[in-house]
């Protein structure tokens, strides 16, 4: 374990779902180890209405939970990053700004519940298997243990559980 958090940021392009339920799930599972952000490349600017009452079913926080740019984690003020994660295949073919403290970085994209066309029930399914994948990835990670490893094995590693 560092003695520091690590700085993790997730991406995606609007900001309202995927990305936001990683941020709450990381602060969440990794106890003062890993320090979660989440930003959009054009963030819609509000949290989908889901995502919160998915992460309410999970018994995990939403105060304060808001859809941002990530121009704001690329500000000389912002943290310093270790790792960047995009979540959605849009976001991941984006030219992305100049993240301070050059992170590690992986695509990790999962299907993009708000876009799902369908019956309310279905909406809500959606979310939550998108969350209990999101959470499989989350636990892979925070089990890592990073400290001990090289920049490249812990690359393959970020890599392979985007895969699985």
């Amino acid at each position: 374990m560092s003695e520091k958090p690590y700085n993790v940021l997730f991406l995606c392009t609007g900001n309202s779902a995927r990305s936001l339920m990683a941020e709450v799930m990381l602060n969440h599972l990794g106890r003062g180890c890993f320090t979660a952000y989440s930003a959009g490349s054009h963030p819609t600017g509000t949290v989908h209405p889901l995502t919160r009452e998915t992460l309410r079913h999970l018994h995990l926080p939403v105060v304060g939970l808001r859809s941002k740019s990530w121009e704001e984690f690329a500000r000389p003020d912002a943290p310093q990053l270790d790792f960047v994660f995009t979540v959605c295949d849009d976001a991941v073919g984006e030219v992305c700004p100049v993240w301070p403290g050059k992170p590690m970085t992986a695509h990790w994209g999962v299907e993009d519940p708000a876009a799902f066309q369908g019956p309310e029930e279905e909406k809500r399914q959606r979310f939550r298997q998108v969350a209990l994948l999101l959470r499989r990835r989350l636990e892979l990670f925070i089990s890592l243990p990073i400290a001990t490893l090289d920049r490249l094995t812990i690359q393959v590693k970020l890599q392979a559980i985007g895969q699985g």
